[in-house]
């Protein structure tokens, strides 16, 4: 967490650069930029951690004569799911010192599998199960990795806090323009359709007294 504001930080002071003078020449104020701002949506990217276990069973897999053979096993290990906002999406208008910002919704863009969890301990294979292939674990991990991010997916709560966690961040970015020049903006949020936080529309933003 403290890298992520440390180069959200570095963002900050790039703009503060613009402040300094040249060979006596006043240089005009710096303000709000849409390219920094998707710089800071592109660290605000919230990581979720889910415990997987995976059950694979597939009936009368082996035969021999009359007697037939399961396949069964499971996997036990740790899923890292990725949350974050398509700065694509991302928008910013200026009216002299009104900023519009529309804010997309929260969305999955990633899942991994945390690797230190996966161990050989981690693959258990019932006592009279038929012989498990690579191609059956596999297809488990598939199956395991979809589930994982659709369950990200439907939990609004970690959406709308993933949502929530770059707006935020996007304030503090507008109100250091507010610290470093003396002016005073207006923020203006616009949401887009299907937003987790907050009804389609417009809601300003003031800074704290």
């Amino acid at each position: 967490m403290t890298g992520i504001f440390r180069k959200i930080s570095a963002l900050l002071a790039a703009g503060w650069l613009v402040l300094m003078p040249s060979c006596g020449k006043k240089e005009p104020l710096p303000q709000p930029d849409l390219t920094r701002m998707k710089a800071i949506c592109q660290l605000s990217v919230m990581d979720c951690y889910y415990h997987n276990v995976v059950k694979f069973r597939q009936e009368d897999a082996s035969q021999f004569l009359w007697l037939t053979w399961d396949k069964y096993f499971w996997i036990e290990y740790d899923g890292v799911v990725t949350l974050g906002i398509d700065i694509s999406q991302l928008d910013m208008d200026m009216d002299d010192k009104r900023v519009k910002i529309t804010l997309p919704p929260a969305e999955v863009q990633k899942c991994r599998v945390n690797e230190e969890t996966l161990t050989p301990d981690s693959f258990i294979v019932a006592k009279d199960s038929a012989r498990i292939t690579a191609e059956d674990e596999r297809l488990a991990f598939e199956r395991a990795q979809a589930d994982m991010e659709a369950a990200a997916a439907g939990d609004r709560a970690l959406l709308a806090q993933a949502q929530q966690r770059a707006q935020q961040l996007l304030e503090d970015y507008i109100r250091n323009f507010e610290t470093l020049t003396g002016e005073h903006y207006e923020i203006v949020w616009e949401y887009l359709e299907d937003t987790v936080s907050e009804p389609a529309g417009e809601v300003s933003s003031e800074p704290a007294s």
